[in-house]
């Protein structure tokens, strides 16, 4: 199954600095290890925001939950999730 995740990060203002980018080098770690195995499939960057709009491709809603809990920003952040499913127009066989 096809998920849009879009994911903004909220730091709140008395955050300790060296705490923030341990937990970037350990996000980006996590992400390139989801992509790696195909279940994130592609992230954006949304201009003007500490945010991302992604693609996963996991089996169900309990494995995108599973998954994105296991990001190490995943407390600091708002998540928007919405399923998606083949287009008819599509020209692509790979968006199921």
């Amino acid at each position: 199954m096809l998920f849009q995740v879009e994911m903004d990060v909220r730091v709140p203002p008395d955050f300790a600095p060296e705490k923030l980018e341990r937990l970037k080098v350990e996000e980006k770690a996590r992400c390139h290890a989801l992509m790696t195995s195909g279940k994130w499939r592609h992230i954006w960057r949304v201009a003007g925001r500490y945010a991302n709009l992604s693609i996963f491709d996991v089996e169900s809603p309990a494995e995108l939950h599973e998954l994105l809990s296991t990001l190490p920003l995943f407390a600091l952040m708002e998540i928007r999730v919405a399923a998606l499913c083949h287009h008819p127009s599509s020209i692509r066989d790979d968006d199921r």
